[in-house]
């Protein structure tokens, strides 16, 4: 279950913004989560509710956007989504592909007061 070393790190960013900007509550999270992550989003949520009680993050809701898999053909070029990043190419068969999305996760933004 690597989700909850993530909560950890993500509760420690969001412990940082409270201290910097003076901030009483936390009532919202917005992750950005690309598919190749691995990460399951409810095992995610319920991680983050257990990780975050008796905090100024207990009841933020956690928003989940998703990014898909793009890859990039490293012989012609070709540009496309996929669920197994090491698919082959629609164009020319290869293998040989660069990722370009699916790799994310970060904060994106937090809603507090």
């Amino acid at each position: 279950m690597h989700e909850l070393a993530m909560v950890r790190s993500i509760y420690d960013v969001i412990m940082e913004k409270i201290n910097e900007y003076d901030v009483n509550r936390v009532i919202l999270v917005k992750l950005v989560i690309g598919e190749l992550t691995g990460v399951e989003d409810t095992t995610m949520k319920s991680c983050f509710e257990v990780y975050v009680q008796a905090t100024p993050v207990e009841g933020a809701k956690l928003v989940i956007q998703r990014v898909p898999a793009k890859v990039r053909c490293r012989v012609c070029g070709n540009e496309y989504q996929t669920k197994i990043p090491f698919s082959d190419c629609a164009v020319c068969g290869n293998k040989s592909i660069t990722i370009i999305s699916g790799k994310e996760l970060y904060i994106d933004s937090l809603e507090v007061e």
